[in-house]
């Protein structure tokens, strides 16, 4: 396994050290209409409640979403996103000025507002590559906040749709098409004049990937150290599970499943975690951590 990022990360004027105790991110989102029912906190003084209560529990940082993203979602609009979003970043950054904070949008007037509201990342879907991507990049190498690129590539899952891949020969042409994703993705961000070091890579789990890719990234997050950045795995309480177990059918069931997959990725040298349960998946993570071989 290449040996996995080690060191500072930088997210304006606050530093993130990765590489030593697993990093819990936990997910605060104002939408009505996210995934997992219990997550959503549709009114200020419910976000800030949640938000206090993850930071009670050990979260070191807080992501902040206003725009579903689930299958099927609809898309809002930026003034609607902002207004949801801007004024809980506000009240967090006054109140945590240690804690950073990620505003999860792939919109740049959305991220702009975020930023001035005192976010320090930016968490975009696309991996800079959609629409938004260069303003993305350009604004965070502009106001020194650090990027988390996520994986999302609808033209890999055309492939290995009909049974899991064998380890590890039928996995190396997935794996090679996301390297190869993430490498385009920080070419974009090295153009922009963002560097390296504020970049955080996301496998995307669940975005535009067949059920079999899902599970072959699972068991290969290791392959993504060779390209010298911090991982966030952000898997908690997705389908994978219920499609890997049909009796966890709902989000609500699936915190045990949730709980395996932060272990064996703590296992695997991944820094972040992105998850909806700080407390439980800090517990594994960090028994994870503590039983894994030097």
């Amino acid at each position: 396994m290449p040996p996995p990022f080690q060191g500072l990360l930088p997210c304006r004027h606050l530093r993130l050290e990765l590489g030593g105790a697993p990093r819990l991110m936990g997910i605060v989102n104002t939408s009505p209409d996210s995934f997992h029912q219990d997550s959503r906190q549709p009114t200020l003084e419910a976000a800030l409640a949640q938000a206090r209560r993850f930071v009670a529990e050990g979260a070191d940082l807080l992501d902040i979403g206003g725009q579903s993203t689930r299958p099927g979602y609809t898309e809002i609009s930026e003034a609607e996103e902002i207004a949801r979003t801007a004024p809980l970043l506000r009240a967090l950054a006054a109140e945590f000025p240690a804690i950073p904070l990620s505003i999860d949008t792939y919109k740049p007037a959305v991220a702009a507002a975020a930023l001035a509201a005192g976010a320090h990342l930016v968490n975009d879907i696309h991996g800079l590559q959609g629409p938004g991507g260069p303003a993305l990049a350009r604004l965070a190498a502009d106001t020194g906040a650090a990027l988390v690129i996520m994986h999302h590539d609808p033209t890999i899952s055309a492939t290995n749709s009909t049974s899991l891949p064998a380890l590890p020969a039928s996995s190396a042409p997935l794996l090679n098409s996301v390297l190869a994703f993430f490498r385009r993705s920080l070419e974009l961000a090295a153009a922009a004049g963002l560097p390296a070091d504020r970049l955080i890579l996301d496998p995307g789990i669940g975005f535009a990937k067949t059920q079999p890719q899902n599970v072959a990234l699972l068991r290969n997050l290791s392959a993504l150290h060779t390209l010298g950045c911090p991982i966030l795995l952000g898997v908690s309480r997705k389908s994978v599970f219920g499609h890997l177990l049909p009796e966890l059918a709902t989000p609500a069931d699936r915190l045990e499943a949730t709980l395996a997959a932060t272990a064996l990725a703590m296992a695997q040298g991944v820094q972040l975690h992105r998850v909806h349960d700080v407390a439980a998946n800090r517990r594994a993570a960090l028994i994870a951590a503590a039983l894994r071989a030097e």
